[in-house]
């Protein structure tokens, strides 16, 4: 799938997630090859919106190489990050449980 919108960053051609660029606004308009998708809600420089539909339990591709995997079904230009994806080499971070995380300095 192309982008034609210029806020959006496909690093690899096998990812299923784009870059977002520029900070993106409840009501922007995001160009998904054929498909114009209104944005929802704020979405930082630097996070992930579905390339396209993502099903429950597939892998998430960036730099063309898995860096996770999907939770729950994740629509066509969806918000990915932490709440539906995991990671499959280290256990998610969470604020609540960061102490599990690093060993106590003597």
């Amino acid at each position: 799938m192309n982008t034609s919108s210029p806020q959006l960053l496909r690093l690899h051609e096998a990812d299923n997630v784009l870059t977002v660029l520029s900070t993106l606004e409840p009501g922007d308009a995001l160009h998904l090859g054929q498909t114009v998708l209104t944005v929802g809600k704020r979405l930082p420089i630097g996070h992930k919106v579905a390339a396209r539909p993502i099903a429950a339990g597939e892998k998430i591709c960036k730099y063309g190489v898995p860096i996770g995997s999907a939770v729950c079904a994740i629509a066509e230009g969806e918000h990915v990050h932490t709440h539906n994806i995991k990671s499959d080499y280290l256990p998610t971070f969470e604020r609540e449980n960061q102490h599990s995380y690093f060993q106590p300095t003597p």
